[in-house]
C-alpha cells in the first residue's frame, strides 16, 4: 500500500488495505460446533467477526471521513495479529 500511494497519491487516488482475520463466512459456519469452538480459543477477542465489520471498514476508508488516510492497512482480526 505504501508503494502504490507514493505513486498514485497525486492523482488523488488514495490507496488503504484491510487484512481481515477469522470472519463468520460459509467458510466457518460450515464446520462442527466443536471445530469453530476450538478455533474461537486462538482468538482474542474470544469470537468470530462478522462480515458487517469488515464492510463498514472499507466504507470508511472509501469515505470521506478517510481522506487523510493514505498507505494504511487496518488489520480487523479480533487481536489475532498481537
Amino acid at each position: 500500500t505504501k508503494t502504490l500511494s507514493g505513486e498514485l497519491i497525486s492523482r488523488g487516488i488514495r490507496v488503504n488495505a484491510v487484512s481481515a482475520g477469522p470472519i463468520m463466512t460459509p467458510v466457518h459456519s460450515g464446520r462442527s460446533e466443536e471445530e469453530r469452538a476450538a478455533f474461537i480459543k486462538q482468538i482474542p477477542a474470544g469470537r468470530f467477526g462478522q462480515p458487517s465489520e469488515i464492510a463498514n471498514a472499507v466504507v470508511f476508508l472509501a469515505s470521506d471521513e478517510a481522506a487523510f488516510t493514505v498507505g494504511a492497512e487496518l488489520l480487523i482480526d479480533g487481536g489475532m495479529s498481537l
